[in-house]
């Protein structure tokens, strides 16, 4: 139960991986994973980062500078930490998928408000699970602790509370490595 992955092309004419999954959230939706960004996401992420909303737990909003640096860091790099989010309709946020400890992967997503209730966040760490698992790896999630959906999300997928790290909860999904 993981991705289909094959290459394709995008912006800069580099490969990038691109994985997808049909029909696990409903609403005739069928998300699409790509590995890390390229410049073309620059405005759809700054329209996401620069959102109150969807900041709201996370940071204050971001300035196109600061996007362009997170972008840059985050997304573009040998190794990204976060992976686009596209549907339908175009870009729908981003996932985090990269290394918490020596045993686990970080497992969280940032998606546009208007994409918000309608399974995205579920179907999205459903798969990442599938693929940190897949890679020997255990699943943590991060959120602050009036993150109330995200917790949600958390307890429902198995993870547990295992204690706070910088102001955020800490939830971890039992398993292979413990």
């Amino acid at each position: 139960n993981s991705f289909p992955a094959g290459d394709q092309i995008k912006g800069d004419g580099a490969p990038v991986e691109y994985a997808v999954f049909h029909g696990d959230i409903g609403f005739g939706v069928n998300l699409a994973l790509q590995t890390g960004l390229t410049a073309e996401d620059l405005e759809p992420l700054h329209r996401l980062l620069s959102d109150p909303a969807v900041m709201r737990y996370l940071e204050p909003p971001f300035t196109r500078a600061q996007t362009e640096a997170f972008l840059q860091k985050a997304g573009m790099g040998r190794e990204p930490l976060i992976w686009a989010v596209e549907d339908g309709r175009g870009f729908a946020g981003y996932v985090i998928y990269h290394p918490y400890d020596e045993t686990s992967m970080e497992l969280g997503w940032v998606l546009a408000s208007d994409r918000w209730g309608r399974g995205y966040a579920l179907a999205l760490t459903r798969q990442m699970i599938c693929r940190a698992r897949e890679s020997g790896r255990d699943a943590v999630i991060e959120c602050h602790p009036q993150q109330a959906a995200t917790r949600h999300i958390a307890e429902k997928l198995g993870f547990r509370p295992c204690g706070m790290d910088g102001g955020c909860c800490v939830y971890r999904l039992a398993g292979k490595n413990e």
